[in-house]
């Protein structure tokens, strides 16, 4: 970015991080911050930073130069009249210790986590993983079988961008998580958002979680669900665009890559025009709808098991009853909405994944 629209930390009175599990409306929230007066938002949806480095033992002066050199520079553009950053990393929930010298810097800020019934979302984590060329395994039930490989370190493909999201027997442990992200920034500071609730009644939510980031709803909010989910035809070609070799990076790399991985002070190659639009309708036409994920009876049980104990202590600590997300057959989005709503609320649901 030119150095006349630097970004640096007094920019900013503080932070809105959307912390959620992945799968959970992470990205519906996300866009909510996007279109806001006041909300300076990255070039990248994830940047990931703070789950990226280390800087709990950085001495202030250290972490000031750090942050505004690798963070704000590379990932924000200065804007006087928007004051409140915005970071949507579903990464920063699994690694919730980490942001404590976000809090050093903006002691303000505050954590939006969105949650969804593990049922539902691990297969649909599986299915963005096998789209973002990181998963290699297609078969849901066996993927979930590999978890204890993948902990020690094996059958993980290469050019994954992140081995731990293979981890699904660690993604849906929610209260673990949200225990240490209470700790870590205080439980005053976040704010739990259900997929349930986020597909079943979005204007309620919109209002409040403006209510709770202490920002002015705006008066015709855009409430439609992004990022539905999507499958492959052809996986190599998939893994090809997505986690291209490293020889072919420079050409392949889509847009978002070479924000993360630029030379700021200029040098980087970049893919040409002509390249990545040829790799955007590559990617189009090997993007299919998704279809339905269908977990066996014996499947849906030892999922429940694993994560019993962590829905209970979930449903303890946002004072919500879970006890719908342990039930056999039906998906959440199906058992909450109300019959009411009929087909509409069950088809936004399905369309709600981000």
């Amino acid at each position: 970015m030119d150095g006349c629209n630097r970004s640096t930390i007094a920019d900013f009175d503080r932070f809105a991080f959307v912390v959620g599990a992945p799968r959970c409306g992470t990205t519906t929230l996300s866009h909510f911050l996007r279109h806001h007066p006041s909300v300076s938002f990255p070039i990248v949806k994830e940047p990931h930073y703070f789950a990226q480095y280390d800087l709990r033992l950085e001495p202030q002066d250290r972490l000031i130069e750090h942050v505004e050199e690798q963070y704000l520079r590379r990932f924000f553009r200065s804007d006087p009249a928007r004051r409140v950053g915005a970071d949507a990393s579903v990464t920063y929930l699994y690694r919730p210790e980490l942001l404590g010298p976000a809090l050093r810097l903006w002691p303000e800020s505050k954590f939006v986590v969105a949650l969804r019934d593990p049922l539902e979302m691990l297969p649909s984590l599986h299915r963005r993983l096998i789209y973002n060329g990181d998963e290699t395994i297609t078969d849901f039930a066996e993927a979930w079988a590999a978890s204890a490989d993948r902990a020690a370190g094996r059958r993980i493909p290469r050019r994954c961008a992140e081995p731990r999201w293979l981890r699904y027997d660690e993604a849906g442990r929610y209260a673990t998580y949200l225990e240490r992200l209470f700790a870590t920034v205080g439980r005053e500071k976040c704010h739990v958002v259900l997929f349930d609730d986020l597909s079943r009644n979005p204007g309620a939510e919109y209002r409040s979680f403006f209510e709770f980031l202490e920002l002015e709803p705006q008066a015709d909010p855009d409430l439609q669900p992004k990022r539905s989910g999507a499958e492959v035809r052809i996986q190599w070609l998939q893994r090809l665009l997505k986690r291209p070799p490293t020889a072919l990076r420079d050409h392949l790399a889509g847009e978002m890559f070479n924000s993360r991985v630029r030379d700021l002070n200029g040098g980087t190659a970049s893919s040409s025009s002509k390249v990545l639009s040829l790799r955007k309708r590559l990617l189009r036409w090997n993007r299919i709808p998704p279809r339905a994920s269908i977990l066996s009876p014996e499947l849906q049980a030892e999922i429940r098991q694993t994560f019993k104990e962590e829905i209970d202590r979930l449903g303890e600590l946002i004072g919500r009853d879970l006890a719908g997300w342990l039930r056999p057959g039906l998906g959440t989005s199906e058992r909450s909405t109300p019959s009411k709503s009929g087909p509409k609320a069950s088809v936004q649901a399905q369309r709600l994944e981000a």
